[in-house]
């Protein structure tokens, strides 16, 4: 048997799983979220079928409290098409809904499709993370593939949160308690150090159910990760096209004579406006409301693979894509941040102990945050909490209205508009004459409304470090004028072209965007100012982006040809020295008026 087979006959759960609570059990109907799978050569029941369960997570990042404001919130379609939105998350309520949805359910699983740690707020990122991989093995997580963001301190640093052992830098998160590493496997079958053909992790995991069955997982990421982790963190690693790297394992499960076989992939569909949990993604056909890169990657996967459990994209969907012998096949995510999981319910062949397709059905569910705390979870969360809350508690900072970043569906957004002035401000000493933000570093909203025991309008260091947690370098360097409307140009070309990445800028830069054109074109060159004077192609500009955007990130390769380069402070550091230099109780910070970027559609 290979090396990366680990069989268990028992269910590995935490306490919280362990004491009788009598709570209601949910249903799951095709009403709720659309069938996964519609196979016309249905068949009735099968005598002695084993039933399973997945309760799935992707892109959880940290969020062990509910996050405020609209990054926070989800959106349901009523029976009238009316789109409702409320707010959702927290592990303690994820830990009761989870609970229930178990309840009856023999052989549950609870997986993930990565991220779920990295780029989190104050809470776990103080503690390197150990937070939530502590919540997630009392949640009863059995196994997870890795995402991007598990590499924001790079794979050694992932090694270790696998494995365990104290902080190389900053020791052990509590006293004389080293870590001991995750309770649940972390998989990454197309992750390689350059030049080796091992993965960096296991490729797979058995489940063995107390049956006797078993049930391979394929667990990997997307091999466009360097796009989305800055360069210097994963230079010794490679990422390797997905398609074949299931294929591989897949046969490997199968010589093995595993035949159920489920792939968790850290890939998803593009971002296109707002996705409700509920909607039906086969309305239209099969994965017809499912975009790139997920789908064709769906439709190549291996035919020995039964259903795929995605993330990245941060949408909730429950779709079908057939297989490459046209098949159906169920695909799905859980939004992100915990406000949603996925439960998928199938049945499980008694003479093949393969699944049965047309079994499969899966629903996402709300972490609605008035749902009762699990009492475990809450006092396990409370404990990590109070050991940072001197520091989360403190005031950085004061706002009179909401600033939406994160949750903002906006091309410029206001929380991107004062992260950006604060950037350019922190590297002013570099001659920084403007600096530019990539949206995907924008983690949350900044509302006014008190979310804890400040009073409405004050902003904590744990409230400004949850919109900017990464602590990320900022790098000014000089490019022509050139190189600039380049860089700005990208945002709606080559990796971007599919969904447009509006860079906010800092309060020296306007552009203006024309949204009826195609690819770079969209971007209005003569419209680009500085400092209220058009661009000149031979002119040089300092400019202030993340490490991450210097290294090319995101698609916006035009960086990393800046020249004559200084770096010091960070996102994190520069944001909150601008709230304390600019903000007090009696002068709070108006949110900006956003006006920088001038769309035309």
């Amino acid at each position: 048997m290979s090396i990366f087979a680990v069989n268990s006959a028992s269910a590995r759960r935490s306490p919280i799983l362990l004491g009788a609570v009598a709570l209601l059990g949910m249903s799951l109907t095709a009403a709720a979220g659309g069938p996964a799978v519609s196979d016309s050569g249905a068949r009735g029941p099968t005598d002695g079928a084993v039933p399973v369960q997945f309760l799935a997570l992707n892109d959880l990042h940290g969020n062990l409290e509910p996050v405020d404001g609209p990054a926070g919130a989800v959106t349901r379609r009523t029976g009238t098409g009316e789109l409702v939105s409320s707010q959702a998350g927290g592990a303690a309520q994820l830990a009761t809904l989870v609970q229930r949805a178990r309840e009856g359910q023999e052989n549950s699983l609870t997986v993930g499709a990565g991220d779920i740690i990295g780029g989190s707020p104050l809470l776990s990122a103080n503690f390197h993370d150990e937070p939530t991989v502590d919540a997630m093995e009392q949640l009863g997580l059995d196994v997870t593939s890795v995402g991007n963001h598990e590499f924001d301190e790079g794979p050694d640093e992932l090694l270790r949160m696998d494995r365990g052992g104290c902080h190389p830098e900053d020791g052990c998160a509590v006293s004389g308690e080293p870590y001991d590493g995750a309770r649940f496997p972390y998989l990454a079958a197309n992750v390689t150090r350059k030049g080796s053909e091992k993965p960096l992790l296991p490729p797979y995991w058995i489940k063995k159910l107390p049956g006797g069955e078993r049930i391979g997982f394929i667990g990997l990421i997307t091999r466009h990760a360097p796009d989305s982790i800055s360069a210097s963190r994963i230079k010794d690693v490679e990422f390797h096209d997905e398609a074949s790297t299931i294929a591989r394992y897949a046969k490997e499960l199968s010589d093995q004579g595993v035949k159920a076989q489920a792939v968790l992939i850290h890939e998803g569909g593009a971002h296109s406006g707002v996705k409700p949990y509920n909607e039906d993604c086969d309305a239209q056909g099969p994965g017809a409301g499912l975009d790139e890169p997920i789908k064709g990657i769906a439709r190549k996967t291996a035919p020995e693979v039964d259903l795929i459990v995605s993330g990245h994209s941060h949408e909730p969907y429950v779709c079908s894509v057939p297989d490459p012998e046209g098949r159906p096949r169920i695909v799905t995510q859980a939004a992100s941040f915990g406000r949603t999981f996925t439960d998928v319910r199938f049945d499980l062949d008694p003479r093949t102990h393969d699944v049965l397709r047309d079994s499969v059905r899966a629903v996402n569910r709300p972490v609605d945050t008035a749902t009762p705390q699990d009492p475990d979870m809450s006092r396990l969360v409370r404990t990590w909490r109070e050991r940072s809350a001197d520091l989360e508690k403190k005031p950085v900072g004061y706002i009179s209205g909401d600033l939406p970043g994160r949750g903002s569906t906006a091309p410029e957004r206001p929380l991107g508009d004062l992260i950006a002035d604060a950037q350019a401000e922190a590297t002013r000493g570099d001659r920084a004459q403007l600096a530019l933000v990539q949206p995907g570093s924008i983690r949350a909203d900044l509302t006014y409304k008190a979310s804890g025991e400040e009073g409405d309008g004050v902003v904590t260091y744990a409230e400004a470090f949850r919109t900017a947690p990464f602590e990320t370098p900022l790098v000014t360097m000089t490019l022509t004028g050139e190189q600039l409307v380049s860089a700005l140009k990208q945002g709606f070309s080559g990796a971007n072209a599919a969904s447009p990445r509006f860079l906010q800028p800092s309060d020296a830069l306007r552009y203006a965007v024309d949204l009826r054109r195609n690819g770079a074109d969209r971007l209005l060159a003569d419209s680009v100012r500085v400092a209220g004077r058009p661009v000149a192609d031979d002119s040089t500009y300092r400019v202030t982006v993340n490490e991450f955007l210097s290294d090319g990130g995101d698609g916006f390769v035009a960086f990393k040809d800046g020249t004559d380069r200084d770096s010091g402070s960070t996102d994190t550091a520069s944001l909150v020295d601008h709230l304390q230099n600019h903000t007090s109780p009696s002068k709070p910070l108006a949110p900006p008026a956003a006006d920088r970027i001038t769309v035309q559609d």
